[in-house]
């Protein structure tokens, strides 16, 4: 899983073509850090369909105020640089899997 922050996000992310989906997670919240180790996981069996990045919001705060994300966890899906669909709150492993096969469709 890429790690992003304020110095990639926009090449990585905004500039990027494909499907890319970004975990912004912070190391004092819980929730993130259960979650964090499933992306990974989907990082590595939908790794060819998709790019998995992560971004510690502590360290790019403007980046993810910019990208309107105000609370945690959030897993954000975008397509060529677009924000397609986000998954926030109360975030299981499950869900995240499931709106990836369904935009992948």
């Amino acid at each position: 899983m890429l790690a992003l922050d304020k110095t990639n996000f926009n090449a990585e992310v905004l500039e990027g073509n494909g499907w890319v989906v970004v975990d912004f997670w912070s190391p004092k919240c819980e929730p993130c850090k259960e979650l964090k180790p499933h992306v990974e996981k989907l990082g590595e069996k939908y790794g060819d369909q998709m790019k998995f990045c992560g971004l510690d919001i502590t360290k790019a705060r403007r980046v993810a105020i910019g990208q309107k994300v105000m609370g945690l966890p959030v897993v954000a899906f975008y397509l060529n640089g677009e924000k397609k669909a986000e998954l926030t709150g109360g975030i299981t492993p499950e869900q995240v899997e499931a709106k990836i096969n369904e935009l992948l469709g």
